[in-house]
């Protein structure tokens, strides 16, 4: 039996949306607590339909935690901390029932799409397996829409069979692109394939040659 305060008695959930766009595209994630935050990146890119093209980095009280090889080399700015070397588990809660920790995810500096998170802790199911998506809501936007802006007005076009860039767009998308669509089992299958691949750190560095 595990003891009351045993780290492996609990798991994170991540309640996550991105910001700026309404209706909100949402996912409630739950997550073991030895995740790192490099495999936290890849269950986050499976889970909005990303495709891990761009840079990104979280915010975490205070601290930035990502992959330092892409720091630009600003002496001055913030230093990366080495995501496969933060975990879950070292996170600290506050006390107090249901507490939680908020965090920052941006994916793109580009289109600059900011993810907010809000952790909690929860008791373990233990048949069940970790990571998974229990819950969410709407589609997420496709690659370099050009951001918050972009996005609107692509959706837009793309309801409106009249407008001018009706078809430009509906092409662009492709046909599997569904705004308000969501599929949780596709999603968590794509969250499997992430981890597996993802080898404990971040994908990239193991497609490299």
């Amino acid at each position: 039996m595990l003891h009351p305060f045993d780290p492996d008695r609990f798991i994170i959930t991540a309640n996550v949306h991105i910001l700026g766009i309404e209706p909100r595209i949402e996912r409630t994630l739950e997550l073991p607590v030895n995740l790192n935050f490099a495999q936290f990146h890849e269950v986050l890119q499976a889970a909005f339909g990303w495709t891990d093209n761009h840079l990104h980095r979280f915010d975490v009280g205070g601290l930035t935690i990502g992959a330092p090889e892409f720091d630009d080399g600003d002496t001055y700015g913030p230093r990366t901390i080495e995501a496969g070397e933060v975990r879950m588990q070292d996170l600290s809660f506050p006390y107090g029932e249901d507490a939680s920790l908020q965090a920052l995810y941006v994916y793109d500096y580009g289109d600059d799409w900011h993810h907010r998170i809000v952790l909690r802790r929860r008791m373990r199911d233990p048949d069940v397996s970790y990571p998974r998506c229990i819950e969410g809501v709407r589609s997420g936007p496709p690659e370099d829409v050009g951001g918050y802006s972009g996005y609107a007005d692509f959706l837009e076009a793309w309801l409106d069979p009249e407008h001018e860039e009706h078809k430009a767009v509906r092409r662009w998308a492709g046909r599997k692109f569904e705004p308000e669509r969501l599929d949780l089992e596709a999603i968590n299958k794509a969250i499997t394939k992430a981890m597996r691949a993802a080898k404990g750190s971040y994908r990239f560095r193991h497609l490299r040659p």
